[in-house]
């Protein structure tokens, strides 16, 4: 079989295939999915800190609730929503 018969054979994958097997390739390295919609406050704040790190939208989520998390077991999330608040933030 020549170079030409097997790209004659491969068929391009629509858009939505293209998708669907890089969710399934997430999936399988153990990584889930989320959707959200965020405040114009909470954009404000992705904003500058993704411009200063330039982190990944996935990055940026994963690291914010693991964030959240350690705040929460170290009691601090009162303290920290209190000074967004203060700061219209």
């Amino acid at each position: 079989m020549s170079k030409a018969e097997s790209k004659a054979e491969k068929v391009a994958l629509t858009n939505a295939q293209k998708q669907q097997k890089y969710r399934e390739r997430q999936r399988e390295a153990g990584k889930r999915e989320l959707r959200g919609y965020l405040s114009p406050e909470a954009f404000a704040c992705y904003q500058e800190i993704q411009q200063k790190t330039e982190w990944t939208d996935s990055m940026l989520l994963s690291n914010a609730i693991r964030l959240m998390y350690a705040a929460h077991k170290l009691g601090q999330v009162g303290l920290l929503n209190g000074w967004l608040n203060e700061h219209n933030r």
